[in-house]
């Protein structure tokens, strides 16, 4: 085979591929994957337009349909389907390849991409990328403002921050704090509907919840009570929405102490209540840690993260 000029080939195309962006095949696995343009946008961190028109300089070079477009999102042609398989090595070998080139960096200056959740992302985020950004202005932060967990094993992060322990192996993980919670409601509602006693009061108010997420559901079982998201008369899975209705007296909403430290909009209800504290973790692949600038954003977030007030709950402590 000639170096200077290849060709992939199979029985279903033979495309050349001097000059060819690679990137294509990734928009093209995310969309296979995820079934959506909108999807695919968020799994990959581009924008959807992009995603869009990767899939249709794909399908020109090909000379091949991949997808169906129907109203609900993107189905895969057979084409498209008998190419998923070698479209997905051909991205788990660029995140490997990606991953052992910046392993080798000894230079604190480039990129870092981090993962948060949105409320970590609004309430914590600005001031420790500010720090970062002061300590060594040659880095680049990108943020991913998500609930989504982002996969490092394919680099669609450098650096996540997580509720939940990782347990992959190829993954180096620190945990970094305990997350205290609390239920808050706005003066204003709180006046037109009077304030829950007891727990099970709660049942008897507008609950502000979350659509798909059960993060909300499971809490209440926890406190005894079984609940369905019917049973929640606003909902919303944009985390930062549901504190921003909370705070507009829309109903009684669960959220972070940290968060609730930063608004004069809410009042705490039930103080008492036991909500169990939220596990904080630092992660990153373990290869990036033999990259300077990753190693060094890593230690600095976590570091952070750790010196912050989190699990301090001011009403538990008096």
């Amino acid at each position: 085979m000639e170096i200077a000029r290849k060709r992939i080939c199979d029985i279903h195309f033979c495309m050349d591929t001097e000059d060819f962006d690679w990137n294509l095949i990734k928009s093209f696995a995310a969309v296979a994957e995820t079934g959506s343009l909108s999807a695919a946008a968020r799994k990959t961190g581009i924008s959807q337009p992009t995603v869009g028109r990767h899939v249709s300089q794909l399908e020109d070079r090909l000379h091949i349909t991949l997808f169906e477009r129907v109203p609900r999102g993107m189905v895969l042609t057979q084409a498209g389907s008998g190419l998923l398989d070698h479209a997905r090595r051909i991205t788990t070998d660029a995140a490997a390849f990606s991953l052992a080139a910046t392993g080798q960096s000894r230079e604190i200056a480039g990129t870092v991409r981090i993962t948060a959740s949105e409320i970590v992302a609004h309430f914590l985020l600005p001031d420790i990328v500010a720090a970062l950004r002061s300590a060594e202005p040659r880095l680049h932060i990108e943020i991913v403002s998500s609930n989504t967990v982002q996969n490092l094993l394919t680099r669609d992060a450098d650096i996540a921050i997580r509720m939940i322990k990782p347990t992959q192996s190829e993954l180096i993980a620190r945990k970094v704090n305990d997350v205290a919670m609390g239920a808050y409601a706005a003066p204003s509602y709180l006046e037109r509907h009077g304030e829950p006693g007891k727990p099970e009061e709660l049942l008897d108010h507008t609950i502000i919840g979350y659509d798909r997420n059960d993060l909300l559901i499971r809490g209440f079982a926890e406190m005894g009570f079984t609940v369905t998201r019917d049973q929640f008369a606003v909902r919303t899975d944009d985390q930062v929405l549901n504190w921003r209705l909370t705070e507009a007296g829309a109903g009684i909403g669960f959220g972070q102490v940290f968060a609730a430290r930063q608004s004069a909009k809410v009042e705490r209800v039930l103080p008492a209540l036991d909500i169990a504290r939220l596990p904080m973790w630092v992660a990153a692949h373990r290869e990036l840690r033999t990259s300077a600038r990753i190693r060094f954003a890593f230690d600095a977030v976590a570091d952070a993260l750790a010196g912050l007030p989190l699990s301090e709950d001011p009403v538990r402590q008096a």
